[in-house]
């Protein structure tokens, strides 16, 4: 069996290295790196090197915050991140990563997230070789331009699930945060920003309507006259805010003026 390499991302010197010896001391037999505590650093890093199976992320680094390094980086490692924010911050950062760890990091506290982490990745290479559909999803995840995405593999509360892009309505921008919302109004965080899904997503099926969204063009229910030579988009289920567009790029996508696929209307 390989080896598990464990990567430590942290701007802290004192909290690097205690990490890195409690990660030792819990797991001596794993590889432990610690790489450069701030993006650009740690980009390059990931760019000349194979990327660890586990990664104990800082979340406010030197130089910005983690998630510049995971725009840049595309890391393919599982993500812990390591945090002094408050509750409320936390739970969005849970969504989206294996666990999360307070500091000053508990040793308690780290062995329940190795040991969620080991029964996670356990539970995705038996429930997914034996679906059959393994090599599909790391090609997906790792080679996106290859074809475009069906699926995203997202981490909840305690297993790994698929979400099929044909469930999807629409994806929208927080700061700095891309959710995906289902067909039954159910969100989700992507690890992505709109602009790399726009790369990822089939053209013909998805539409950025602007700098917050991209609308399945399925979820479109009507489009509607605005203002100064813009209309707004409505969707199903409905956006929280207004989906304004420009009618000349309405006019330019080939997805909402195939006449296969306009099921909406103009008003």
């Amino acid at each position: 069996m390989n080896k598990i390499k464990a990567a430590i991302i942290e701007d802290e010197i004192p909290a690097a290295r205690l990490l890195n010896k409690m990660l030792t001391e819990l797991r001596p037999e794993w590889e432990i790196l610690v790489l450069p505590g701030n993006v650009e650093g740690a980009v390059k890093w990931y760019q000349d090197n194979p990327h660890p199976d586990i990664l104990f992320l800082d979340i406010q680094l030197t130089d910005g915050v983690s998630f510049s390094f995971i725009e840049q980086a595309n890391p393919e490692s599982m993500i812990v991140f390591t945090t002094a924010y408050d509750e409320y911050a936390i739970r969005a950062f849970k969504a989206n990563s294996i666990d999360y760890l307070l500091k000053p990091i508990d040793k308690e506290r780290l062995g329940e997230a190795l040991e969620k982490y080991e029964k996670l990745t356990s539970r995705f290479y038996k429930e997914f070789n034996k679906q059959g559909d393994i090599l599909e999803i790391l090609q997906n995840i790792t080679n996106p331009a290859k074809k475009y995405r069906t699926r995203f593999l997202i981490s909840g509360e305690d297993k790994l699930f698929t979400l099929q892009v044909d469930d999807i309505a629409y994806f929208y921008s927080e700061n700095k945060i891309t959710f995906a919302v289902t067909n039954q109004n159910k969100e989700h965080i992507i690890d992505l920003s709109l602009d790399k899904l726009c790369e990822q997503l089939d053209p013909d099926r998805f539409f950025r309507t602007n700098r917050q969204t991209i609308v399945s063009v399925q979820a479109i229910q009507k489009i509607e006259s605005y203002f100064l030579g813009k209309v707004v988009v409505k969707v199903i289920p409905p956006f929280k805010d207004k989906i304004i567009v420009s009618r000349e790029k309405i006019s330019s996508s080939s997805s909402l003026i195939n006449p296969k696929r306009n099921r909406f209307t103009k008003e």
